[in-house]
C-alpha cells in the first residue's frame, strides 16, 4: 500500500526510500515483528481462555510432553497476521508473484486452522482427515502454479549448480509445482513438533530466500550468476523477510516453554508460503538443499510408515525424527539447537549454488 501511494506522487522526498526493495525488506520484517511482540500477550491470552485444555497431547508421544497440557494453540493466527499486516504495508500489491505466494499463505493458513479447531473442539489428535486436507492443499496450491507460470511465462525446472541447464517440463509442470507447495506445507507440518523447532529453521530459510529472489529479480545479478532472471521476483525478498519478522516475534512467546504453539495454523501457512516462493524464483530444487531438514522430518515418517505396514518393524524410535532423538535421551532444547545448526548449515549450502555454477 505505502509503495503503491509513495509510485502514485512519483516517490517525493524521503519516500524515495520506498522505491528500494532493501529497505521495504528491513521495513517490512521490523514492522512483522513489532505487530507480533504488541498483539502477542492478549493474543494468547484470548486463547488460553477460548480454548480451556490446549492443544491435545500425544499419549504415545514421549512422556517429556505431557507436562505441555494446558499450552494453547493455532499461535499461528498470530503471525499471519503479522506477516499479512508488514505485506500490506510494504509490498508493491500490483505483482502477480505476490498475491500466488499470499494466496498459498492465506489458503494454507485457513486448512491448518480447520484442522486446529477440529483438534481443539473434539479433544483429540486426528483433525481433519487427511484426504479432505491434500484436496484442499492441491487445490490452492494449483492455482497459485496458475497464476505464477502465466506471469513468469516458463515451465522449465533449473538444475542447481549449472548454468542454464533446465528440464522443460511442460504441462507437467503445474503438478510438480503444485507439489512442491504442498510439499514444502506439511513437510514444515511435521517439523513443528519441539519448542521452537520449526519456527527458527523456517526463519532461516526465509533468509536465504530473500537473498535468492532479491538476485532473482535483477537483471544484472542474474546474468552475472547464471540463473534464471525472474521479473518481479525481488518483491519476494520483501515477503521472505516479513515472514522472518513474524517468526522472530513469535519465538519470543514460542520459546522453551512454550507460551503458544504454532499449530497446523502456521506451520503449513509458512510452509505453504516457502514452497510458493521457491516455485516462483524458479529455485524448488534449491529449496530441498535449504529446507533440507524438513525433508528429513518427511522422509523419516514416509520411511517409517512403509518399513512397519511391510515388516512390522520401525526404522526409527518414533517419528518424525526429532522425536527418534528424544526416545534416545537427548533432551528438548538439544534436539532443537542441533537442528537449528543443521538448517543454517543447509542454508549457506543452499546459498553456494547460486555461485558453484
Amino acid at each position: 500500500m505505502l509503495y503503491l501511494l509513495a509510485q502514485w506522487f512519483h516517490f517525493p522526498g524521503v519516500t524515495n526510500l520506498i522505491r528500494y526493495q532493501t529497505f521495504r525488506a528491513g521495513a517490512a520484517l521490523a514492522t512483522a515483528l513489532l505487530i507480533a511482540l504488541v498483539i502477542g500477550p492478549r493474543f494468547i491470552d484470548m486463547l488460553r481462555s477460548r480454548q480451556g485444555k490446549g492443544q491435545p497431547i500425544r499419549e504415545d508421544g514421549p512422556k517429556s510432553h505431557l507436562a505441555k497440557r494446558g499450552t494453547p494453540t493455532m499461535g499461528g493466527l498470530m503471525m499471519l497476521i503479522a506477516l499479512l499486516g508488514s505485506i500490506v504495508l510494504w509490498m508493491d500489491l500490483a505483482n502477480p508473484l505476490v498475491w500466488a505466494c499470499i494466496a498459498v499463505t492465506v489458503g494454507f493458513g485457513v486448512i491448518g486452522f480447520l484442522d486446529d479447531y477440529d483438534k481443539v473442539t473434539k479433544r483429540s489428535t486426528k483433525g481433519v482427515s487427511s484426504r479432505a486436507r491434500l484436496i484442499a492443499e492441491f487445490a490452492v496450491a494449483g492455482v497459485a502454479s496458475w497464476i505464477m507460470v502465466a506471469h513468469i511465462g516458463s515451465t522449465n525446472l533449473y538444475v542447481p549448480f549449472f548454468s542454464h541447464i533446465y528440464i522443460p517440463l511442460g504441462p507437467f509442470y503445474f503438478l510438480f509445482a503444485a507439489f512442491v507447495i504442498v510439499g514444502a506445507g506439511n513437510a514444515v507440518n511435521l517439523t513443528d513438533g519441539l519448542d521452537g523447532l520449526a519456527t527458527m529453521p523456517v526463519i532461516i530459510a526465509a533468509g536465504a530466500f530473500a537473498i535468492i529472489a532479491y538476485v532473482d529479480g535483477r537483471v544484472d545479478y542474474a546474468h552475472y550468476l547464471g540463473i534464471p532472471h525472474v521479473q518481479g521476483a525481488g518483491d519476494l525478498a520483501i515477503l521472505c523477510a516479513a515472514i522472518m519478522g513474524a517468526g522472530l516475534g513469535f519465538l519470543w512467546f514460542n520459546a522453551p516453554p512454550a507460551a503458544v504453539f504454532m499449530g497446523d495454523t502456521g506451520s503449513l501457512a509458512l510452509g505453504g508460503a516457502l514452497g510458493a516462493i521457491a516455485v516462483a524464483a524458479h529455485h524448488e530444487i534449491v529449496l530441498a538443499i535449504v529446507g533440507g531438514l524438513f525433508v528429513m522430518e518427511a522422509a523419516s515418517v514416509i520411511i517409517q510408515v512403509f518399513f512397519y505396514k511391510r515388516t512390522g518393524k520401525r526404522v526409527f524410535r518414533m517419528a518424525p525424527i526429532h522425536h527418534h532423538f528424544e526416545q534416545k535421551g537427548w533432551a528438548e532444547p538439544t534436539v532443537v539447537i542441533r537442528f537449528w545448526i543443521v538448517s543454517i548449515v543447509l542454508a549457506l549450502i543452499g546459498l553456494s549454488t547460486l555461485k558453484l555454477r
